[in-house]
C-alpha cells in the first residue's frame, strides 16, 4: 500500500541525515585534535578536515564571485566553495534538499522540535502577523550579504581579502567560537535552542540567510510537491505534518521556496498515489530515487574536488602554528 511505502519515506531520509550528521562531528573532532596538536608544536596524527569548511558560507560566496569572475579556485579553503557548490547544485535540481536531507544543523533543529513536541504534547505556531514578518528576517540578511559580496566587493578586494592571515586561519577561528564560548554565544545558542523546541525549525524558518538562498534558488527547480487532486481525500494530514507550514492540501502544486524537499507531506499522505514528489507532466520520483540524487549530487561533486585537487587546504601546518598564537588579534579586514 502507498502508505506503507510512505512510512519508509521518513526512515530513508533520516538515515542520510545521521549518516551526514556522524560525518560531519567525525570532522570536526579530527580538526580539534588536528588544531590542538598544531598548537602544542606536534606533528598532527589527526588531519585538518575540510569538511568544516561548510560552516562558512559567507566565506564561500567571496569564493564562488571570485572564481567566476577571475577563475581563481580559492586554494586555502577550497572544501568551502565546494560544499557551496554542491548545495546550491542540489537546490536546482532536487529542491531545497540540503537543508532537510544533508545539513547538520537543520538535523539539530529537526530534533530539537521532536523533542518539543514530546515535551509539549505539540509543535506551536507563531500568528501569521508575527511569522510573516520574522520569515523576511532570512530574506534581509541574504539580501545584505548578496548585496555587500556580489555588488560592493570587487574582484580585487575579495582577492585581497583570501590572501589575508584572517581567511588563513577562518576554520580555526570557527572551532573557537565553540571551544573557547563566550558567555553571549552560549546565552545565544541556548535561546535559540529553547525556541527550536518550542516552534519547530526556528532557526531554518526565521534566521538562516544559507536557507533563504537556497530556498529561491529551490523555486528553479524540475521537482516539486505535486498533488492529485482526484486521489486526494482531503484529511490534511499533508499539512498537518509538513515542517515549513505549508498548505500542501490546497495546492497543485508547492512551489513555495520554503519548501525543502523533506517529502513529510508525502509519508503522511494516505491516499496512494495523491501526492509525491515528481517532474512536470507528473513524472513521479520515487523516495529512494530521490534519496540517491541528493548523495549522488552533493557527494559526486565532493568526490569530484577530491580527484581534481580542490579539496584539501594549501595553508601548511607550519604556516597556521605561526598564526595561531596571534589568532585573537586576526580581525575581519
Amino acid at each position: 500500500m502507498h502508505t506503507i511505502i510512505n512510512v519508509s519515506a521518513g526512515k530513508i531520509r533520516s538515515f542520510v541525515q545521521w549518516v551526514v550528521f556522524a560525518m560531519t562531528l567525525y570532522a570536526g573532532v579530527s580538526f580539534y585534535y588536528f588544531v590542538r596538536a598544531v598548537e602544542n608544536g606536534a606533528v598532527p596524527s589527526a588531519t585538518r578536515s575540510p569538511a568544516v569548511e561548510g560552516f562558512m558560507p559567507i566565506g564561500a560566496l567571496m569564493a564562488l564571485k571570485l572564481w567566476l569572475t577571475e577563475g581563481i579556485f580559492d586554494p586555502l579553503h577550497p572544501a568551502a566553495l565546494v560544499l557551496f557548490i554542491a548545495a546550491i547544485v542540489l537546490a536546482l535540481l532536487v529542491k531545497k534538499s540540503f537543508c532537510s536531507w544533508i545539513c547538520p544543523v537543520g538535523t539539530l533543529s529537526e530534533l530539537a522540535g521532536k523533542a518539543g513536541n514530546r515535551a509539549f504534547r505539540r509543535n506551536f505556531a507563531l500568528p501569521k502577523y508575527l511569522d510573516y514578518p520574522l520569515r523576511s528576517l532570512k530574506y534581509l540578511l541574504m539580501a545584505f550579504f548578496l548585496y555587500v559580496i556580489l555588488i560592493k566587493m570587487t574582484p580585487l578586494q575579495l582577492k585581497g581579502f583570501m590572501e589575508t592571515p584572517y581567511w588563513k586561519v577562518a576554520d580555526v577561528k570557527l572551532l573557537k567560537f565553540f571551544t573557547e564560548m563566550t558567555t553571549v554565544t552560549g546565552t545565544t545558542l541556548v535561546i535559540l535552542f529553547g525556541l527550536s523546541l518550542i516552534f519547530r525549525n526556528f532557526w531554518c524558518r526565521y534566521l538562516c540567510p544559507y536557507g533563504a538562498l537556497l530556498g529561491l534558488l529551490s523555486c528553479a527547480s524540475p521537482a516539486k510537491i505535486r498533488r492529485d487532486e482526484t486521489k486526494c481525500i482531503n484529511c490534511g494530514s499533508c499539512s498537518r505534518n509538513c515542517p515549513s507550514l505549508l498548505p500542501v492540501d490546497k495546492k497543485k502544486i508547492i512551489r513555495s521556496a520554503e519548501c525543502t524537499g523533506c517529502l513529510t507531506c508525502v509519508s503522511h499522505c494516505h491516499a496512494e498515489g495523491a501526492l509525491d514528489m515528481a517532474l512536470p507532466g507528473r513524472r513521479v520520483i520515487r523516495t529512494e530515487y530521490f534519496a540517491v540524487a541528493v548523495v549522488i549530487f552533493f557527494f559526486g561533486i565532493v568526490l569530484i574536488a577530491h580527484l581534481t585537487g580542490k579539496w584539501h587546504s594549501a595553508v601548511t601546518p607550519e604556516e597556521l602554528a605561526s598564526l595561531i598564537p596571534y589568532l585573537s588579534s586576526l580581525a575581519h579586514p
